[in-house]
């Protein structure tokens, strides 16, 4: 009995010594760095052979730089020894090659930059995770650290510091309390856009309002339209008005002067009293409600639907929940004539350079965020897809804004992105967790929303994606596992550039952009699709609209609402204005 008591007592002060180092964790390491970095020390010690090697090849290039700076100073123009990445533009400035003093300051910094990184990755015994997400932790450390980064260290600045009197100094300390007042470091002039006046002006009404969204119902172009409307899934971590930036870019202007009646889910910026919405109410309230609401203004029984990233996420899911239901007799038919999928993630595995935030630590810190607020802030989340590009995203605008004292050229993708937006705690737990963590997506009925099992597999409506070659939120071989997984045509598109701007790719002359586009066969991967497919130059804009227009009916004379489905108030609505 005393020995069963005693086995009791040490169990349960080992379940709490582990939940305090779990706790401890979560204060003070939430992403596991110090544990990996641990790791990586003792690693290196159990091999002392390459250890060696290591310091001997840092050696090396310590004797070459050493050798380059005296060089430099005898006024002998000599290579870098370590070049910087042609990508890298905070030594873009002459005097980091011109002056001996900074050129040796540079190479010191990038020679010791380059060494950490390279020997972290080459750290023997560390799995690709561990890999990814400490080379990940570091590099965030040494970009900080950049000489560019501090006044005294950036000649730049000094210069202009001494050109302008101070002048400089004094507005890089009035950007810097703005930016502090804002919470975030700016990346344009904010004072440059107003949302309804010089963003999102493409003409229209706002036909429902809910809890969760706004529909907006564009106004017609065209003395008529297609039957069949096309209903917009615009992603809910940032505002729809990136489908309408301006009218020279705007895909909703350019669908509508191609003769479609365009439908656009702008969800409402959720506060703490929505902490208890969940995925099923974005799938229920949000993309069936937009579908009935264009449904009864356009008259049609389908709609051709489009997502955008993880609004395409949604539509993925609801056209298999939908099709599910229709089987069960939960529908009586499938609302969906096509799905057009933007950036769509469905198989999370790989999901990119994000998922150096996704382990079982990281979640419980974003956990811990949203218990306490009810939401997660979409600053929050900014922050982080900021730090998958710190030198562009932040130390780039940390420089210019405050060291030199400049106003942010004014931007509107950029002035878009920090227009940020909140994540319910409930559906953000779901969302991270059931797709990102545990990948269950792609599993078939491993996922239950609104009360049907999910399976991709039962998607039978044609499919027109489209991947960005540069994505790295949703990498493009990523999102292309789709196509074996659902049982319709697939058209697939790869367009150059990035997650916004291979999207945002209006034709016309200035068009810089090019696509490859073709129907993928069975069991084809990525590189094969792609080593078959012919690069086209221009935008794909033009090409998808050849693919919708078959399936989008006859012309019919335009609606803008109806008497279930009145006219609220004008484009841009409320919601995006929160």
């Amino acid at each position: 009995m005393p020995e069963t008591i005693y086995s009791q007592f040490y169990t349960e002060q080992a379940q709490r010594f582990e939940q305090l180092q779990h706790q401890l964790r979560q204060a003070f390491d939430p992403f596991g760095l110090g544990e990996t970095t641990l790791k990586a020390q003792k690693a290196w010690l159990r091999h002392p052979d390459k250890l060696y090697q290591a310091y001997t090849s840092y050696a090396n290039d310590l004797l070459r730089l050493q050798g380059f700076t005296l060089r430099r100073y005898w006024g002998e123009p000599d290579s870098d020894v370590i070049p910087p990445h042609p990508d890298d533009p905070r030594f873009a400035d002459p005097i980091w090659c011109d002056s001996p003093f900074w050129d040796s300051l540079k190479e010191w910094y990038l020679l010791n930059t380059r060494w950490l990184q390279n020997n972290l990755y080459a750290t023997p015994g560390l799995d690709e995770q561990e890999r990814s997400i400490s080379a990940f932790w570091l590099r965030q450390m040494l970009n900080a650290m950049a000489p560019t980064n501090f006044l005294l260290t950036n000649p730049t600045a000094l210069a202009t510091a001494l050109e302008s009197r101070g002048a400089s100094l004094a507005k890089g300390v009035d950007n810097f309390m703005h930016d502090m007042a804002n919470g975030d470091i700016a990346m344009t002039d904010l004072d440059a856009f107003t949302v309804g006046e010089n963003l999102a002006t493409t003409a229209g009404s706002v036909v429902y309002r809910g809890k969760l969204l706004e529909v907006i119902h564009y106004e017609a172009n065209t003395p008529t339209v297609h039957k069949v409307p096309l209903v917009l899934v615009s992603p809910w971590i940032n505002k729809y008005y990136v489908l309408d930036l301006n009218p020279q870019k705007s895909m909703i202007k350019f669908l509508v002067d191609q003769g479609f009646s365009v439908f656009v889910t702008s969800w409402k910026n959720p506060d703490s009293s929505m902490a208890e919405v969940s995925l099923d109410d974005y799938l229920t309230d949000g993309v069936a409600q937009i579908i009935d609401v264009a449904c009864e203004i356009s008259g049609s029984d389908k709609v051709n639907l489009l997502g955008y990233c993880i609004g395409g996420t949604l539509v993925t899911t609801y056209l298999a929940w939908a099709n599910r239901a229709k089987a069960a007799g939960v529908l009586s038919k499938v609302p969906v004539e096509t799905a057009t999928l933007l950036t769509t993630l469905t198989d999370f595995s790989r999901p990119g350079d994000i998922e150096v935030f996704i382990d079982e630590d990281g979640l419980d810190f974003i956990d811990k965020i949203m218990d306490r607020k009810g939401y997660l802030d979409g600053k929050d989340m900014a922050a982080s897809f900021r730090m998958l590009r710190s030198n562009s995203l932040i130390w780039n605008y940390w420089a210019s804004n405050y060291l030199l004292g400049e106003t942010p050229m004014a931007f509107d993708v950029l002035y878009w992105n920090m227009d940020t937006t909140r994540m319910p705690k409930k559906m953000h737990r779901s969302y991270l967790r059931e797709l990102y963590w545990s990948n269950k997506l792609v599993q078939a009925d491993a996922l239950t929303l609104a009360g049907q099992p999910i399976d991709l597999g039962k998607i039978t409506q044609p499919i027109y994606m489209v991947s960005a070659e540069e994505d790295h939120i949703a990498p493009w071989k990523q999102t292309f596992t789709l196509v074996e997984r659902v049982s319709g045509p697939v058209q697939f598109t790869l367009s150059t550039s990035g997650h916004i701007i291979g999207i945002i790719n209006p034709p016309g002359p200035k068009c810089k952009r090019s696509y490859w586009q073709g129907s993928p066969a069975a069991a084809q991967n990525a590189d094969d699709w792609l080593a078959s497919q012919t690069q086209v130059a221009g935008s794909w804009w033009t090409n998808w609209v050849e693919w919708l227009r078959p399936v989008s009916g006859s012309q019919v004379k335009p609606k803008l609402s109806s008497r279930k489905h009145a006219k609220l108030c004008a484009a841009p609505g409320s919601y995006v204005l929160e």
